[in-house]
């Protein structure tokens, strides 16, 4: 069992939800970036998502596009991202998913990338343009390396597709609330109740839902319904406005104690 869902089902055996925290690593540096993680996890965060940027972030709103923009110019690389966690891993256990999109990792060597993720203590990887259809040169690597790839579902996946892909999910699934790119709307978690339901029943690993939660009335809506809760742009909201001030790591931080307790 991989230390994303073993981490998640210690939750739930104790009656907790978990709490997904998104960043982008780099922005606005990756020095920050590193703070920052400890910061979260400090607060409360009990998975770590960074994104690796890349410039043609189609999945995602302004927010993150622009978070992956200013990552760029502050010359952020995968090489370093894989630094970062290795950085990390020297001072914390805490499950740690990259997420991105396939250019990169495919530029970089999908074996290389493979064997320097786990060296650095990558625990899984989010690819939200790699259809599982098109991962065969890819997931065999990262099986061996002992890295999850994380499976998307959203509420336009078929009956028969949510089925295939929910049985073979690995540490986490990650549902989308909702059609769109990320940061674009409210979540509705009465919207989604009855398959989220039915996905945690086919799935053999927990089930978390993401976009469109920033409040932790939000969070607490969602963690009604799924085992883990992820948070990203409203994060990435507070990093892009407090960047470069001694108030930084604090807002962070208290946002990330207001969700925890929420849920």
């Amino acid at each position: 069992m991989s230390r994303i869902t073993s981490t998640l089902n210690t939750l739930k055996a104790r009656g907790e939800k978990g709490l997904v925290t998104f960043i982008t690593a780099g922005d606005p540096d990756l020095t920050t970036s590193e703070q920052l993680v400890h910061s979260l996890v400090e607060a409360g965060a009990d998975l770590i998502e960074l994104g690796f940027p890349f410039s043609d972030p189609m999945a995602d709103g302004p927010t993150i596009q622009l978070s992956s923009e200013r990552a760029l110019a502050a010359g952020t690389t995968l090489r370093g991202v894989l630094d970062l966690v290795g950085r990390v891993r020297q001072h914390s256990n805490v499950p740690i998913v990259l997420m991105g999109y396939y250019n990169p990792v495919f530029t970089y060597g999908p074996a290389q990338f493979a064997r320097e993720a786990a060296a650095a203590g990558v625990d899984g990887l989010l690819l939200v343009d790699l259809p599982p259809e098109e991962a065969e040169e890819l997931h065999p690597l990262l099986t061996d390396a002992g890295v999850d790839l994380i499976t998307l579902l959203s509420p336009t996946t078929g009956a028969e597709r949510t089925a295939q892909l929910a049985a073979a999910s690995e540490g986490f699934l990650y549902y989308v609330s909702m059609t769109g790119v990320t940061g674009s709307q409210q979540v509705d978690a009465s919207a989604i109740t009855s398959a989220v339901a039915d996905i945690k029943q086919m799935s053999p690993v927990p089930v978390a839902v993401g976009f469109g939660v920033s409040t932790p009335e939000d969070a607490k809506s969602v963690a009604a319904i799924a085992d883990a809760v992820v948070v990203g742009s409203a994060l990435v909201k507070l990093i892009a406005e407090f960047s470069g001030t001694p108030r930084l790591q604090s807002e962070v931080q208290g946002l990330v104690r207001r969700l925890k307790a929420a849920i």
